[in-house]
């Protein structure tokens, strides 16, 4: 893979046997430095030993999760990279950027093995259960139409002609804004923009159910482990529960500002939420008002029962370890020198079973 840079984190603090039950000597957090600008994804393999994260710079880095060390880097993007996935053994990986493509990657050794170019911005991408077929939308933008295409990985020819052997035509009206797989991959479940969710068969391409359950965008949907019920973050601040095959609306959970990320926890009857005021007002906002905390809900009850507090900025993304234990949420932060601003050095901060956020932003970004 790519060139390797500078890392540097101190591994958790394991549980020793002197410890009493369930008083685990608080982890160590681990800084992990590999972005120049904000990071858009992060996400875990299935195992949880590999961490996956893409910003807005063409870097795609792959870390050890145990202690913070980077492995390497995916090169060849030129646009911001929107979304990341591998696939369920970590033999690939599938990257959608803003420089119109979306990419296919060997994960051991960092080989670009198929590129699939679209007309504008790919905004979501995934495998399916087998790892075979690869599902990703593109943005509705310079005046193109949002599709979601879906690629046969056993067919080479659908590689090399870059034709999909299905594409769908999605809302005029409202882009896909977060989608992912349904139960055993026989459908995608799409978030739009104003609110709606969709449920399109992977076989045929029809709309199987359609319901609008939120009044604004919907930034991000996760599937339980057994994906049999996902969650919704959105600007209209709240969560919601849903079943994967009915798209039934199941629970709320209620915030004061927009949510930015939601994920359900492995192992307890917990949903993680991310959010804050919106970005662009966060120089003019403190964070006990602005409410920059990770928010713990009971999944059953629908109440709050934990925050973690120490963000300086909206979390924009959260994710659970596969074993339950931590997570990681991540915020974007600005720095400001006079009248001008500068992105700050983006990064990720893992502390389990607490917070994961970025470090602030040195004086030269």
């Amino acid at each position: 893979m790519g060139a390797e840079g500078s890392e540097q984190g101190c591994p958790p603090s394991p549980c020793l046997d002197s410890d009493p039950p369930g008083r685990c000597r608080p982890q160590k957090p681990i800084l992990l430095q590999g972005h120049e600008r904000s990071i858009t994804q992060i996400k875990y393999n299935r195992e949880g030993d590999l961490l996956f994260t893409v910003a807005k710079d063409p870097i795609v880095n792959v870390w050890y999760s145990v202690n913070g060390e980077r492995l390497g880097t995916y090169t060849g993007h030129t646009g911001a990279v929107w979304c990341v996935d591998a696939d369920w053994d970590t033999k690939h990986v599938l990257t959608g950027s803003a420089d119109n493509s979306c990419r296919l990657w060997d994960c051991e050794t960092g080989k670009q093995l198929a590129l699939l170019k679209t007309n504008s911005a790919v905004r979501t991408c995934g495998f399916d259960f087998g790892g075979n077929i690869i599902m990703f939308s593109t943005d509705k933008q310079m005046g193109y139409q949002c599709f979601v295409s879906f690629f046969d990985l056993r067919d080479p020819s659908q590689i090399d002609s870059n034709e999909p052997y299905m594409k769908i035509p999605c809302n005029a009206d409202a882009k896909i804004t977060s989608a992912v797989w349904g139960p055993l991959g026989e459908c995608i479940i799409a978030g739009h923009e104003n609110g709606e969710l969709n449920q399109y068969s992977a076989k045929s391409g029809e709309v199987m159910v359609n319901v609008k359950e939120h009044s604004r965008q919907i930034n991000d949907i996760q599937t339980s482990r057994d994906m049999t019920m996902f969650v919704t973050a959105s600007k209209d601040n709240t969560a919601k529960l849903f079943d994967s095959t009915t798209l039934e609306h199941q629970k709320t959970f209620r915030t004061e500002r927009p949510v930015n990320s939601a994920a359900l926890s492995p192992i307890y009857d917990h949903v993680v939420l991310g959010g804050g005021q919106e970005a662009m007002d966060v120089t003019t906002t403190s964070t006990r008002i602005g409410k920059f905390e990770a928010r713990f809900f009971h999944l059953a009850f629908e109440e709050e029962f934990g925050r973690v507090k120490g963000h300086f900025g909206p979390i924009n993304s959260v994710a659970f370890h596969p074993d339950g234990k931590r997570y990681l949420a991540r915020e974007q932060r600005r720095l400001f020198s006079g009248p001008c601003s500068k992105e700050g050095d983006q990064s990720l901060l893992l502390r389990g079973p607490e917070v994961v956020s970025p470090r602030p932003a040195g004086p030269y970004g």
